[in-house]
């Protein structure tokens, strides 16, 4: 396997370039990619949603994440291409973030969370303070948020409805049902197939069911305490998010102690970041540089 610091010269110009790496976590590789410039900067690590792995992270947000900051994406345990056993609790993941974090040598991190990857996100920085700089929180929400329960059943809807009409789930579940949120649903599914060479494995269905089991269990546990994250936390979602309901990042921008909302992006759900994606990508770099 690959040192963390072994990367290519000169470094790629896009995410589609981007070379899949690994390191090794107390015996289990981790694949990754790494764009955008090294210095000595806080670098950003992605944390991604049900079922996802490298290919499905818009290169848009990347790319444009990365123009300015060094950005990590990864595979967490049993994901894609990432050896291991995909645990069934959000606790758990982020021990795995953790570890890889570590792993990769950084004393200091952003975190940027979507969906699940928000709930990681949430542990890491309550449990980790010294490990995390700041917090993107998109199309999340608490532990105990309302709805988060349901994430199962409307999946499954969403993949059965995709098998009678041949679409990807992903255009029901991220998007609206409107003319423009269609529309925004075939760009970006366009735009994830961009990589052509060096793609990821898809998820396996033992680690896609032990996710549906962990953000059950996020979302029937008590509300959180959400005092316990101290960190500056940005907070963006579309205003019609049907996996996890848009009132949710209200809450969690009320509730966080330095909690900053982006106002809510219109006709968009839970993939507003990927659908309103100039708009993310200049709303997050100011809030790390600020």
């Amino acid at each position: 396997m690959n040192a963390p610091h072994s990367f290519p010269t000169p470094a790629p110009s896009s995410y589609k370039e981007a070379p899949t790496r690994s390191v090794s976590v107390r015996g289990v590789h981790f694949v990754y990619r790494q764009l955008g410039p090294e210095g000595d900067g806080v670098p950003l690590v992605l944390l991604h949603h049900l079922a996802a792995v490298l290919d499905n992270w818009d290169p848009r947000v990347v790319d444009g994440l990365a123009a300015r900051r060094r950005v990590i994406t990864f595979d967490n345990r049993g994901v894609g291409a990432s050896g291991g056993s995909t645990p069934d609790t959000i606790e758990a993941m982020a021990d795995d973030a953790v570890l890889f974090i570590r792993a990769l040598g950084f004393e200091q991190v952003d975190l940027l969370g979507l969906s699940m990857g928000g709930f990681i996100a949430q542990v890491i920085a309550a449990q980790e303070p010294q490990l995390v700089r700041k917090v993107i929180l998109a199309g999340t929400g608490p532990a105990g948020g309302p709805g988060i329960d349901k994430v199962t059943a409307l999946t499954l809807q969403a993949a059965l409805k995709g098998f009678l009409t041949r679409k990807d789930p992903k255009q029901f579940l991220f998007f609206t049902d409107t003319e423009h949120g269609r529309r925004e649903a075939r760009a970006f599914l366009e735009r994830l197939k961009e990589r052509t060479e060096d793609r990821d494995k898809g998820i396996s269905p033992i680690s896609f069911r032990a996710q549906l089991k962990a953000i059950r269990r996020w979302g029937l546990q008590p509300p959180a305490d959400l005092s316990r994250i101290g960190r500056p936390v940005l907070v963006a979602n579309g205003e019609s998010d049907r996996m996890v309901p848009s009132e949710n990042t209200l809450d969690l921008a009320a509730r966080l102690p330095r909690g900053e909302l982006v106002p809510l992006y219109p006709d968009a759900g839970h993939g507003g970041i990927f659908q309103y994606h100039d708009e993310f990508v200049a709303q997050t770099l100011e809030f790390l540089e600020s």
